[in-house]
C-alpha cells in the first residue's frame, strides 16, 4: 500500500509542477508570480520530476511552437505521423533535445523564459539522474511487499516524459471535440483526473491562453482550480 501511495504522490506532484510551471507559466505565461516564488517552484520542479526533469526554457520553447505549428510537419510533437508509440517517443525526445542545445548555445535569457543555470546543468548531468533512480529505487526496497512492485518503477525515471507523451498522443488521436480546429487536438476524458485538466486539448487549442482548460458545465479542470486557489492566497497574480 505504501509503494502504490508513494506512486501516486509522485504522480501528481510531478504533474502538477508540469501543467502549473512548465505548461501554464513558462509556456503560457497565464499568470504572474515574482523572482523568488519563480526560483522556488523551478527548483521544485526539478524535486518532483527527479530523473525525468524538463528544462522550462526548451520546453516553452517546444511548445510553443507545438502551438503554432500544431499537427502540421513542423509540429515537434504532433501524433499524427506516428503509427507506432515508440517513434513518436524518440521523435519527441529527438526534438527536446534540440531546443536544449538551441538555448545553450543562444544563451537565451530573456524575461520572458525562467532560468536557472545552475539547475539546469546539475539537472542535465547522468549523476544526478541516476541518483533520483537511487532514492525511488530504494524506497521500493525498504517497502515493497514482493518484487513485482519493480515493475512499476520506470513509471518513476520517465514520470515527465510519460506525461507528455500521454497529452500529445490521446489529447490529438482520442476523444471528443468542441471545436472544430484546423489541428487534430480532441478532449481525452469528460472529467480529466488523470492529467488536472492537461487532456482538454482541443479547448486549450482554441484558447491557447486560457488558464481554465474547461468549456462545458461537465468539464473540470483541477489545474485550474488550484490557480485559484495558489491566487487567493496572493502566492500568483
Amino acid at each position: 500500500m505504501l509503494i502504490l501511495l508513494f506512486l501516486i504522490f509522485h504522480w501528481y506532484i510531478s504533474l502538477f509542477f508540469q501543467t502549473f510551471f512548465l505548461h501554464r507559466y513558462a509556456s503560457h505565461r497565464m499568470f504572474k508570480m515574482n523572482k523568488f516564488t519563480e526560483k522556488i517552484c523551478f527548483f521544485l520542479t526539478f524535486i518532483s520530476q527527479g530523473t525525468s526533469f524538463l528544462n522550462p526554457a526548451a520546453y516553452a520553447l517546444m511548445h510553443r511552437d507545438h502551438h503554432k505549428y500544431s499537427d502540421t510537419v513542423d509540429d515537434p510533437h504532433s501524433p499524427q505521423s506516428f503509427t507506432s508509440k515508440i517513434k513518436f517517443n524518440l521523435k519527441t525526445f529527438n526534438e527536446y533535445r534540440k531546443y536544449i542545445n538551441k538555448i545553450n548555445a543562444s544563451d537565451i535569457k530573456s524575461s520572458d523564459l525562467p532560468r536557472w543555470e545552475l539547475i539546469e546543468k546539475l539537472s542535465d548531468s547522468w549523476i544526478t539522474r541516476i541518483s533520483f533512480a537511487i532514492i525511488y529505487t530504494s524506497v521500493y526496497i525498504i517497502y515493497s511487499p514482493s518484487f513485482w512492485y519493480f515493475l512499476l518503477l520506470p513509471i518513476h525515471f520517465f514520470m515527465g516524459p510519460i506525461h507528455g507523451f500521454i497529452v500529445n498522443w490521446y489529447g490529438h488521436k482520442v476523444g471528443y471535440r468542441n471545436f472544430n480546429l484546423s489541428d487534430n487536438s480532441r478532449n481525452t476524458l469528460f472529467i480529466d483526473f488523470l492529467m488536472l485538466g492537461e487532456l482538454y486539448q482541443n479547448n486549450h487549442h482554441k484558447s491557447p491562453n486560457n488558464p481554465d482548460f474547461s468549456i462545458k458545465w461537465f468539464e473540470v479542470d483541477f489545474g485550474y482550480l488550484i490557480l485559484f486557489f495558489l491566487k487567493k492566497l496572493r502566492i500568483i497574480k
